[in-house]
């Protein structure tokens, strides 16, 4: 097993991941493999550090089975995305978000990214047109 893990990531990387996740080291390295089953779709051909790199597209995010069916899942690659406003995802961005909808993280945690989901405009406020925008989104 240790060549399988640093094949992809070196030990340190690892523990680096895992300290800043609420995932275990070998829940980041199927969360990597779930990355690269998405980079795919986009036809490249990467290497493990190409794909440590490479961003993926929000379309390509709408296909993880837990978004297909999320009227949210624009605002929620939105909200993980360190690329705003376009919305795509690296891998760092992939592993917060899969670390913050994973069973091990807090509720406390959840709860603050799902208000950053419902706050359209990022003021930091639910309001009425956050409100509005909400609704519509599930029209």
């Amino acid at each position: 097993m240790g060549n399988r893990k640093s094949a992809l990531f070196t030990e340190s990387e690892l523990e680096e991941y895992q300290e800043l996740t609420y995932l275990t080291q070998k829940e980041i390295i199927t969360v990597f493999n779930r990355f690269k089953q998405l980079v795919s779709l986009s036809d490249e051909t990467l290497t493990v550090d190409e794909l440590k790199q490479f961003r993926l597209y929000k379309e390509h995010c709408f296909e993880l089975p837990e978004l297909q069916a999320n009227p949210f899942k624009d605002r929620i690659v939105d909200v993980f995305s360190s690329d705003a406003p376009a919305g795509s995802l690296s891998f760092e961005d992939f592993l917060d978000m899969m670390s913050v909808f994973s069973d091990s993280a807090p509720k406390s945690v959840k709860t603050e990214y799902a208000f950053m989901i419902y706050d359209f405009d990022g003021d930091d406020f639910i309001s009425g047109d956050d409100r509005v925008d909400g609704i519509s989104i599930n029209r």
